[in-house]
């Protein structure tokens, strides 16, 4: 039975990433920053919730310390944040771009670090980090400064983590999950929540140690970066 961790399950992607890998039969541990709020999450058997605020190191310290020595076979960081509504050059938020990093870039790589022995453990581990299209400078679109640069450094340092654990049984990979029908995303998004996390499941099922630093789409295509 495999074990899985995800982070940001309360909605959205996680949410169908946590229902998706329970029906599967997996250990599935997801987390919220108000467990108690999460009752869709806490209401699929076989789940395991946890407070996170991936945004605060002393509470990723306490999810690892809850966690402990057990191995992890996955880990989704899926928890993230837009950086709020000032993004243009004219009307940016600087706390909100601080803000955005912490959640963005900051929390998923002290999160991997958290869980490294963890994943190790499990003798073929997997980090998959949910980035975005807009991270790559193969994507020609303006504005939404916070969220693509924040969304941008998050694949560089997992690209950086990629080669630094290049002995480590663990493939580090990336994903864009595609323009989701989620409350981030829009009803006027392209796909549904379950066909991204079907999609995504499916990438990290099939992940082996020659596509670590890779990234990719969540139809199994490479994004070009």
């Amino acid at each position: 039975m495999a074990s899985v961790l995800i982070t940001g399950a309360n909605r959205g992607i996680g949410l169908e990433l946590a229902r998706q890998y329970a029906a599967s039969g997996a250990n599935v541990i997801a987390t919220a920053r108000e467990p108690d709020a999460a009752t869709d999450l806490a209401a699929i058997n076989g789940v395991q919730v946890e407070a996170l605020d991936i945004g605060d190191p002393a509470s990723i310290e306490a999810l690892a310390a809850k966690i402990g020595d057990q191995p992890l076979d996955v880990v989704v960081n899926n928890a993230g944040a837009t950086g709020g509504g000032h993004q243009s050059l004219d009307d940016l938020s600087i706390e909100d771009w601080h803000d955005a990093l912490n959640v963005n870039t900051i929390g998923p790589l002290l999160l991997a670090r958290a869980t490294k022995s963890n994943l190790s453990a499990s003798g073929n581990g997997k980090l998959m980090t949910l980035t975005s299209q807009l991270a790559a400078s193969t994507w020609p679109m303006g504005g939404m400064y916070i969220y693509s640069s924040t969304k941008a450094a998050v694949s560089k340092v997992h690209q950086a983590l990629a080669i630094d654990w290049k002995d480590e049984p663990i493939t580090v990979a990336l994903m864009h999950p595609g323009w989701v029908k989620t409350d981030m995303g829009g009803p006027h998004a392209e796909i549904t929540a379950q066909e991204s996390a079907a999609g995504i499941i499916n990438v990290i099922d099939n992940l082996g140690d020659a596509d670590s630093g890779n990234f990719y789409k969540w139809n199994g295509d490479i994004h070009p970066w």
